[in-house]
């Protein structure tokens, strides 16, 4: 395995004292933090106007179905002919 270089050693020197000074009890999610949440928040505003966008564009009335119309005519005649003959029976 190779040495590591002058620079690289001396940037793990600077990163773990750096790390030591950090007091882990006032650790704070920091801009990242504010970054990916705010980038969160905006993606979810985007879907959701989205989805209004979509959900204005639906028509919800449901068009009568025509062959239900034609069977009801169906049923009418048979249940009245039926009746019909129950009482002259």
């Amino acid at each position: 395995m190779p040495d590591m270089s002058a620079s690289a050693s001396l940037a793990m020197t600077h990163l773990v004292s750096f790390a030591k000074e950090v007091d882990e009890d006032k650790v704070t999610p920091g801009v990242l933090g504010f970054i990916v949440f705010a980038a969160m928040a905006l993606a979810v505003w985007a879907l959701m106007k989205s989805m209004s966008r979509h959900m204005n564009k639906v028509d919800f009335t449901q068009a009568p179905d025509p062959e239900a119309e034609q069977a009801e005519p169906e049923t009418a005649d048979t249940e009245t002919s039926g009746q019909g003959k129950q009482k002259q029976g």
